[in-house]
């Protein structure tokens, strides 16, 4: 029988090996995976380096679940993630909050601008409140996730 696989600590962002050990996958599997696996998109920065922020070590033990456990091939899992996100977007405009499970999230590109800007670049006002605003709000959501 398999070990469990670890609770994940309440962080903002993993490392492609702390993600590997949170969901026992290699991380050439996981970059793998980036490739097949659409909603998964980890963030880069400097060097390439990959940080998996807690929606997405989410998503990527569910695709270990479905390819590992249940027997599904790539394409099946892909064509399952699929339905699931639709689902989730079909209870939210219905009003329901779902927060287990794979979290579906929307991000406008416009704000990976502001996160990726050198100090010496201008950012808004605005622009600054809005990314302020929206951080707040991704630290909300994970800690609402983690206590589930």
């Amino acid at each position: 029988m398999e070990k469990p696989l670890p609770s994940i600590p309440a962080k903002r962002y993993f490392t492609i090996g702390e993600v590997s050990d949170l969901c026992g996958v290699k991380p050439h599997v996981l970059r793998y995976w980036e490739q097949e696996f659409t909603q998964l998109r980890p963030m880069k920065r400097r060097g390439n380096r990959r940080y998996y922020q807690h929606h997405e070590v989410l998503m990527i033990r569910r695709i270990r679940d479905l390819l590992y456990d249940q027997g599904f091939t790539i394409s099946g899992a892909r064509n399952k993630l699929q339905e699931i996100v639709q689902v989730e977007r079909d209870k939210r405009k219905a009003g329901e909050v779902m927060l287990e499970g794979v979290e579906v999230i929307e991000v406008d590109s416009g704000f990976d601008d502001f996160e990726d800007s050198t100090p010496g670049e201008e950012i808004s006002a605005a622009s600054q409140k809005l990314l302020l605003v929206r951080r707040e709000l991704f630290e909300i959501r994970d800690l609402l996730t983690a206590s589930y």
